[in-house]
């Protein structure tokens, strides 16, 4: 029971984007076998410092989907791949990489909320969003240029 709560925890601090924290866990010797086998291969790789972003991608497209979901399927999907970067050991090139396409995925999701929401509080902090990721974006790629 206790390697069933160790592993369920280090499951959601990995997926929830506390990486750090599933790093210092310790998996347990065996992991439960109900665990699909991408799920065991992900939290190992996330253990053991890997950046793998593949597992976030989003679920297929159903029919049933909104446009709204369609377009935050898509943005997360692409993020997320765009993401799983090559880690070069330079911690400057390597945050710098990372996050130029997690910005760009922020950009893509504010922009399907401007085509289809409707609150103006959200539409506005959209608005907001898009303004400064693509200056951060646009910074980040100087920078890149510039230390190459």
């Amino acid at each position: 029971m206790l390697r069933k709560i160790a592993a369920a925890a280090l499951l959601g601090a990995a997926f929830s984007g506390g990486f750090a924290l599933a790093q210092q866990m310790q998996m347990p010797q065996q992991m439960p076998q109900q665990m699909p086998q991408q799920m065991q291969q992900h939290m190992q790789n996330m253990q053991q410092g890997g950046g793998d972003h593949s597992g976030h991608g989003a679920p297929a497209t159903r029919a049933s989907d909104s446009p709204s979901t369609r377009g935050y399927r898509a943005a997360n999907a692409k993020m997320h791949k765009d993401m799983d970067i090559r880690f070069t050991g330079d911690a400057d090139k390597d945050f710098v990489a990372g996050m130029i396409p997690h910005h760009q995925g922020a950009v893509e999701m504010a922009k399907v909320v401007l085509q289809y929401g409707k609150d103006p509080e959200i539409r506005a902090l959209a608005e907001g969003v898009v303004r400064e990721q693509e200056k951060e974006i646009a910074q980040m790629r100087a920078w890149q240029a510039r230390n190459r």
